[in-house]
């Protein structure tokens, strides 16, 4: 689904991606791992559109989506979500689900003078799968709530919600376990693998949890220096002596 090609994103004399080279398979749950600093996040930045690459070649389907822009990738169905949650924290659940899809009729001035009967239809449609992703999600119960209210692992499961307002091919994940507690952590794998087995939904995600990555996650693509080191199941990279001496270390070694 996704193809990197000699991928490079510079800032000044900094190659925070250096030549990278990877591929995402569909219907897969892919995780990225590597040590602060190894790229990851600017990876997802170029590939998101957030950041125009140096150099290289990104593709969607087979189709070069190289330095286009992040609401256009997301009319193309590849969405991004950030290690902390960038909801609207002044209105609701219910409404920061509800203004995700684009297009909508009511927000044209004329649709709500001339057609209200329209706009009211279609707002429901809107109401109606909103409900859905909460259901989905078992946050109905903060549904009126502001977001900006709510718990860190709430807003990554609010995040995921959003993505799911519309029809994502793949949904790029930056540390979804960041500051979430255990239990809101292992629901949010659930909803993850629910996804990616019952609608089909592609993931690749950042994650320092390796028992969270172990989880969820083949492959798993170890990046360190901007580019990738190695691929594989999360037990042959605990088992690669380069991952070892590169991130894994002290870390994981003596969880094998």
């Amino acid at each position: 689904m996704i193809v990197v090609e000699n991928l490079h994103k510079h800032f000044g004399g900094v190659r925070a991606v250096n030549g990278a080279n990877l591929s995402i398979q569909p219907n897969t749950i892919t995780g990225l791992i590597g040590p602060n600093g190894a790229g990851k996040t600017t990876l997802f930045n170029v590939i998101a559109g957030l950041y125009q690459p140096t150099s290289g070649k990104v593709a969607l389907d087979g189709q070069d989506i190289t330095g286009l822009k992040p609401h256009e990738l997301f009319h193309m169905g590849l969405l991004r979500t950030f290690q902390l949650a960038h909801e609207f924290a002044t209105l609701t659940v219910r409404d920061n689900l509800m203004m995700v899809p684009p297009n909508q009729i009511g927000e044209s001035l004329l649709s709500t003078w001339f057609s209200p009967g329209l706009v009211r239809a279609h707002e429901e449609e809107v109401r109606a799968k909103a409900e859905e992703v909460m259901h989905f999600l078992e946050i109905e119960q903060v549904a009126n709530e502001f977001a900006g209210n709510l718990s860190g692992g709430q807003k990554k499961l609010l995040e995921l919600g959003r993505t799911m307002m519309v029809d994502a091919k793949i949904v790029f994940l930056d540390e979804v376990g960041a500051g979430v507690n255990r239990t809101l952590l292992h629901k949010i794998g659930d909803a993850i693998i629910k996804l990616n087995q019952e609608q089909n939904y592609t993931f690749c995600l950042i994650e320092h949890d390796m028992e969270f990555v172990a989880r969820l996650c083949d492959p798993v693509i170890c990046m360190t220096g901007g580019s990738v080191l190695a691929e594989g199941t999360i037990n042959e990279l605990k088992n690669n002596e380069q991952v070892i001496e590169a991130y894994l270390g002290t870390g994981l070694r003596h969880k094998k």
